[in-house]
This record gives structure tokens, sequence and C-alpha cells, in this order.
């Protein structure tokens, strides 16, 4: 008899994508933290047994270490949130990190603005 493929990884990406929908409006209209400001969830990271999830977010504007500070300090508050919006037995303990993936993506998109146009003065 074949195996039944286990629908566990598929659970898991719907959990985290989920949490970061919700997260991001629980944030924006619960939150009152000043420090955190335009913050926005790039992904979420949350292990198979649901203990934990890692939080990924960028900044519009703001400090990033004063707004991951933050975030952490208000993540039971979160939670509790999350706790009555999601409908799964145990909601994970949320950690928050700040994503440079974008700063890095602007940067890099500079550099090859600047390495085409040096290059099109070349020629």
């Amino acid at each position: 008899m074949p195996k039944k493929k286990s629908s566990t990884p598929n659970r898991s990406f719907k959990v985290a994508d989920q949490i970061q929908r919700d997260l991001t409006e629980i944030i924006a209209r619960e939150l009152k933290d000043p420090r955190v400001g335009m913050v926005t969830i790039q992904g979420v990271e949350v292990t198979p047994d649901y203990a934990h999830a890692k939080v990924f977010f960028s900044l519009l504007v703001g400090d990033p270490e004063e707004a991951t500070l933050a975030l952490n300090q208000a993540a039971g508050f979160l939670r509790n949130h999350l706790f009555k919006r999601l409908h799964i037995h145990t909601v994970p303990t949320l950690h928050f990190q700040f994503d440079r993936t974008p700063e890095r993506a602007a940067d890099m998109n500079a550099l090859i603005a600047q390495a085409v146009a040096s290059r099109s003065k070349e020629e």
C-alpha cells in the first residue's frame, strides 16, 4: 500500500502565511508603541511543533533596533491577539528579527544602475 503523504509541511506554510497576515493587521491597528514605525512583515517561519515562530520584518521609517526591541516586548500581547484569530491548538511564541533584505536589494539595484551608467558613458 502506498504511504499517504503528510499534509503537515503544507499546513505549516498555511499557518505561517496566516500569522503573517494577522500580525500585519494587529500591528497596524492594535499596537500603539511609538518605537514601532511603519513595519512590513516580510515572512514567518514556524517550527514543526508550532511552539515558535520567527517573524522577519522591515521598516519604512524608524530605528531597526528600537523596533525589534519593542516588537519582542509586545510579543505576548501580539500572541494573545493571534490566539483569538487563529483556530489552531498551539499559537507559537513570537520572535521578531529585522530583515535587511529590502535594504540590500536597494543597494544592489543602485550598484547595478551605477555600473550601467558608467558603462554607457564609456561606449
